[in-house]
């Protein structure tokens, strides 16, 4: 999918409710959507990763846990 922008375009995930019980609540990755539309997810915390995702409505599929997580834009 490819967006109507030119620029990566930052976000990051501000989770409500830790419904895993592992990665905590707050601001709990930072990302960045290309403007191809794929995504670059950086986790915070002790055990930090990187993912790349085909979309954010892929991440948000998976971590978004039914609203308990939201996207915020930069």
């Amino acid at each position: 999918m490819t967006t109507d922008r030119d620029e990566p375009r930052l976000f990051w995930l501000d989770r409500r409710q830790d419904v895993s019980g592992i990665s905590g609540t707050g601001r709990i990755a930072d990302g960045v959507q290309w403007p191809d539309g794929t995504v670059t997810l950086r986790w915070r915390g002790p055990h930090a990763s990187v993912a790349h995702w085909s979309s954010l409505a892929d991440v948000d599929a998976i971590h978004g846990h039914n609203g308990a997580t939201r996207i915020v834009w930069a």
